[in-house]
């Protein structure tokens, strides 16, 4: 669709030129020769972009401005002035116009000038779509789970979310605590502002502190330039501290300091800034267990801890075990290609039954493995060999001697295939599944790499893909 675009001048000269350089092309071009009228068109008409007179009767430019971006804030307004209102036209940009021109200018300029509104205007589009479609993703309702611990979940979050809250979520790795987390500020009065997630795992107590607070130019060796910590990125937002149980005693006292006083220093810098976030932390570990032992600060825990949501371990909510295989076998369908409908009465059952140590994160590694090994549209048994030897499957018991060597044989044979399919599928992944480049990564040839392709199934078509047989061409 092309853009469309409102001139405002009460100038004929103007808004035939503008017309002449602007329609007849990508652009549908409409005028109108005073402020009043401006206002009309506009309540009226979806305009991408205003070219607007500072000078009009009745009405003048900055009171259009000002009316338009209130009501219409996503249109972008270039103001069109003579050399003496360039004071004005500067003006008007801190009142949210995109540009000015001084009269007169020529047709380049003014195509550029439009261009380059257009490209904004596209641009904030996309990122008002992204934070709508992150924000939907993360409404507590979706998180994937029917059992009452889950349920329990689910009314904590919906009463902490509006809140400004700290807010600690405990529970065992991979339970889903960042995706919590994400939850609580999507459905928050700040999911406008950023949410920033710090792994406290990950970095050492320099680095921690630094991630955290920014640095200044100098202020250690390596500090090549200043850097902006996470604290000042999540101003106005959400700062999700993962593994919080991590952190040493000094940091603790830092983030103490900042919840207490709502300001903190970068390394290295004498300046104080203030800021406005909301924490919310996330441990495996048992806090309570750590004050007592001293290896935790209990002032910073109580700081922490005003409101806690613990988060079961799928172990102990079987029943949401089926919903979850489900979903994931739809994201990874639609990430390899593949039409996966079913699971198995037996696969199932696996899954039910496994304790799923490694919890939500290694259902979903288990279900991603599965999806690349099927070649059908179900998941067996046969796909799950990763869970299967903690689990007592009903398996072919042999009577004889022959039957035993004949069942070993035929396990080989499947483990085997299982690691040569797997081999195959993720060397082409890593390798934006292109079978020269996997071939050589793998130190194959590529003859053999495309056997074994063929062998499973494997079928590239210029994009991720896996098929029912033919190897790339």
């Amino acid at each position: 669709m092309s853009a469309r675009i409102l001139v405002v001048d009460d100038e004929e000269i103007i808004v035939r030129s503008c017309i002449r350089i602007l329609g007849g092309g990508d652009y549908t071009v409409d005028a109108v020769r005073d402020g009043a009228e401006a206002l009309r068109k506009v309540d009226e008409n979806p305009y991408d972009v205003l070219i607007l007179d500072i000078m009009m009767p009745r009405v003048d430019g900055m009171e259009v401005l000002q009316r338009v971006k209130e009501m219409h804030p996503a249109i972008e307004v270039i103001m069109v002035t003579g050399l003496s209102q360039i004071d004005t036209a500067v003006r008007s940009m801190k009142l949210g116009a995109f540009d000015y021109l001084p009269k007169p200018f020529d047709p380049d300029e003014l195509k550029l000038v439009v261009e380059r509104a257009l490209e904004r205007r596209r641009l904030l589009q996309e990122n008002l779509n992204l934070k709508t479609e992150v924000g939907s993703k993360y409404r507590f309702e979706n998180i994937i789970g029917a059992s009452p611990g889950m349920q329990a979940v689910y009314r904590l979050v919906a009463q902490v979310a509006p809140t400004s809250s700290t807010v600690m979520l405990t529970g065992e790795s991979g339970t889903g605590k960042e995706l919590i987390a994400r939850a609580i500020h999507f459905n928050s009065l700040r999911k406008d502002g950023p949410f920033i997630p710090v792994d406290c795992n990950a970095l050492s107590e320099n680095l921690l502190e630094s991630e955290l607070f920014g640095h200044v130019k100098g202020s250690f060796t390596g500090a090549v330039s200043s850097k902006r910590g996470m604290f000042e990125l999540a101003n106005n937002g959400s700062l999700f501290l993962d593994e919080i149980g991590n952190i040493s005693l000094s940091i603790q006292a830092k983030l103490l300091r900042v919840l207490q006083e709502r300001a903190y220093r970068a390394v290295g810098d004498t300046r104080t800034q203030s800021v406005n976030i909301r924490l919310i932390t996330a441990t495996n570990k048992d806090l309570k267990s750590m004050v007592a032992g001293g290896s935790f600060r209990d002032d910073f825990y109580y700081r922490i801890n005003i409101f806690p949501i613990h988060v079961p371990p799928l172990r102990e909510r079987r029943e949401d075990i089926p919903t979850l295989a489900f979903h994931f076998l739809n994201v990874f369908g639609e990430e390899l290609g593949k039409k996966v409908t079913e699971i198995s009465e037996g696969a199932m059952s696996a899954l039910v039954n496994y304790p799923w140590p490694g919890n939500v994160r290694e259902l979903e590694n288990t279900m991603h493995r599965a999806m690349i090994l099927t070649s059908d549209k179900a998941i067996r048994q046969a796909h799950l060999a990763n869970i299967m030897e903690s689990l007592p499957l009903d398996r072919e018991v042999p009577r004889t001697g022959e039957e035993l060597k004949r069942i070993k044989k035929e396990a080989r044979e499947r483990s085997v295939e299982d690691i040569e399919k797997l081999f195959v599928v993720e060397a082409l992944k890593r390798n934006a599944w292109n079978v020269t480049r996997s071939a050589e990564e793998t130190g194959m040839q590529r003859t053999n790499f495309q056997a074994l392709m063929k062998k499973y199934q494997i079928r590239v078509r210029g994009t991720e893909q896996a098929g029912d047989g033919s190897d790339e061409s």
